[in-house]
């Protein structure tokens, strides 16, 4: 799959980019530029594209950016997302690439301590290892914040432990994600943010007894949502789900958040199209509804009653 954005960035990440450059200079031999910096202005882009701002800083509370602290809320009890600041002590600083890759493709930190799926792991095992090492090389340049991780608040968290082991037999798929040759390039381009960069699934589906995603109803929408907010249907049923949304109108929400009514997202998917989904080129926000637009078409689930 060709997963590589240097040629499409948006203005943003253009200008990063640049900043980046001046700063390194540019190689002695022959002036080309530094792949390090290179790689840098990657990585940022992989991090707008993955949605990491959003979930690991804590902006209700003054938070400090990547320092962690987020609540997410489920039946389970709440989470608190962690640090992952390049501070050597409470933020992942001191993780070497391997450390990182493992923690993403297979849900293990450092310590040997298995992740839980709160965060998703089962998502950004799909991401490919240039990706991966790109996003690392762009957390290492951002500020360090000395904040510790705050403990999950879980009603039984030995429990959640014990059967990971088990969960993730039954769940986790180790990546990469494999390109689908029956498809087009601007198909599997779509795929890959949808099912990996951005993890869609992981708000848009519902879920299985045990927590994991009911793979049987992948984006068909989930009822409870990011703390208990309803995300709606993205497969192209026409009654419950996208299927009467022309391309354009999808372009637009992902650009800026409007609906197809006049009305505007709100709660969750505002912070996505603010912090991620806007900051895509148009070629990458094409891919996506491209991929959507090829899904299934899915029923929803009826939403709970008040």
């Amino acid at each position: 799959m060709t997963r590589r954005t240097t040629e499409r960035f948006p203005a943003t990440v253009l200008a990063s980019a640049l900043l980046l450059l001046a700063v390194s200079g540019v190689a002695a031999a022959g002036g080309r530029p530094d792949p390090l910096a290179e790689r840098v202005a990657r990585g940022q882009y992989i991090f707008e594209a993955a949605g990491c701002q959003g979930c690991h800083t804590d902006d209700a509370h003054g938070g400090q950016r990547l320092g962690g602290g987020r609540a997410i809320t489920s039946v389970y009890g709440t989470f608190y997302t962690p640090n992952i600041s390049p501070d050597p002590i409470y933020g992942i600083g001191g993780w070497s690439d391997t450390a990182f890759i493992r923690a993403l493709r297979h849900g293990v930190s450092p310590d040997g301590t298995q992740l839980l799926p709160v965060f998703p792991f089962t998502a950004y095992t799909l991401m490919d290892n240039q990706d991966l090492l790109d996003l690392r090389a762009y957390l290492r340049t951002q500020k360090p914040v000395a904040r510790q991780s705050r403990p999950h608040d879980l009603q039984e968290p030995l429990a959640f432990r014990l059967m990971m082991p088990v969960w993730r037999q039954l769940s986790l798929t180790v990546g990469p994600l494999d390109t689908n040759p029956l498809r087009s390039a601007q198909w599997n381009r779509g795929q890959y943010l949808v099912r990996a960069l951005g993890h869609c699934a992981e708000c848009h589906s519902p879920r299985t007894w045990s927590g994991a995603l009911d793979e049987s109803r992948l984006f068909s929408g989930n009822p409870q949502g990011l703390n208990g907010e309803h995300a709606p249907n993205i497969t192209p049923d026409a009654e419950t789900g996208l299927g009467r949304w022309s391309e354009a109108d999808l372009l637009l929400l992902l650009e800026l958040g409007l609906r197809p009514d006049g009305d505007v997202v709100g709660g969750a998917m505002a912070e996505i199209v603010r912090n991620s989904t806007s900051r895509l080129t148009l070629a990458d926000r094409r891919a996506i509804v491209t991929y959507l637009r090829s899904l299934t078409p899915l029923r929803a689930e009826p939403a709970p009653q008040p």
